[in-house]
């Protein structure tokens, strides 16, 4: 796995710096209208800094971390990644435009396809009101391994879930111990976890890593707000619901309410590294 890994991870450091609402003036803001932007980082091995309009935003950005959703001006920002303690001075990892929309609550994961490949993925995240006594739980495969099953208290939520997807449903809030096997079997790839999920939330579950590394591991992510009074409960709300791969779906968000644009720039320095 050669460059391509650092430059996707750190592609995603710079969506996150943007995420973390650092005072950063945009290069080009031409609305006061947000977007909800959070960034996970999933896949193991680089810690990176970065820096937005030659302002340092965040440092030490570790794999497994999960940032919190926060209002994001809509304009275009530079962004330079650099390997952790490698910057300002020295020429970039990642020197990236990135011009952001106003409009969705969303997540953008750096994460390892099936087979290993760094890629990167922006999720839609599901806000909209959950039924009363309910909670909503996502779980996302976003690990180097073939398709698995998720079981909620020894029972399968999900079935065959492959990367990059997710499912989706509304349970009845509470604690539950989770797990991941291998789709079709008993064998426990990760977990089990125990989930605490509150009524009236959004519970994102991210199943990231290597099998073949032996590193699969679980990251979590909540979203509140999503109550409903019990007069508005709906019949039959206890089905579950599977969406198709949401990557689709931002970008068709991103065309109806502005374009991404990435300018990426390598440095020679990563071009032998593996992770």
């Amino acid at each position: 796995m050669v460059s391509r890994t650092s430059l996707t991870i750190a592609t995603a450091a710079g969506a996150c710096a943007l995420a973390l609402g650092v005072t950063v003036t945009p290069a080009a803001a031409d609305s006061d209208d947000k977007a909800m932007v959070s960034v996970f980082h999933g896949v193991p091995g680089l810690t990176v800094d970065v820096y937005a309009n030659g302002d340092e935003l965040l440092g030490d950005f570790k794999p497994g971390t999960v940032t919190d959703p926060q209002p994001l001006d809509a304009g275009t920002y530079d962004i330079q990644v650099f390997e952790a303690g490698k910057g300002p001075e020295g020429e970039p990892a990642i020197e990236k435009k990135i011009e952001v929309p106003a409009g969705a609550n969303a997540t953008v994961a750096a994460h390892l396809s099936a087979d290993g490949t760094p890629q990167l993925t922006a999720f839609v995240n599901d806000v909209s009101k959950v039924d009363a006594g309910k909670a909503r739980l996502t779980v996302r495969h976003v690990a180097a391994a073939p398709a698995v099953d998720v079981r909620a208290g020894g029972q399968p939520v999900f079935k065959g879930l492959e990367n990059p997807k997710e499912q989706l449903t509304e349970v009845e809030a509470g604690s539950v111990s989770a797990d991941v096997v291998a789709a079709g079997t008993d064998t426990v790839v990760i977990g089990p976890a125990d989930l605490d999920l509150k009524e009236g939330t959004g519970n994102v579950v991210y199943a990231w890593g290597s099998a073949e590394d032996k590193n699969l591991a679980l990251a979590t992510q909540t979203f509140g707000g999503m109550e409903t009074t019990p007069q508005a409960v709906h019949a039959g709300g206890n089905g579950a619901a599977v969406s198709a791969n949401s990557s689709g779906e931002w970008m068709a968000w991103a065309a109806a309410g502005g374009t991404v644009a990435l300018s990426l720039l390598v440095a020679r320095r990563f071009s032998g590294r593996r992770v």
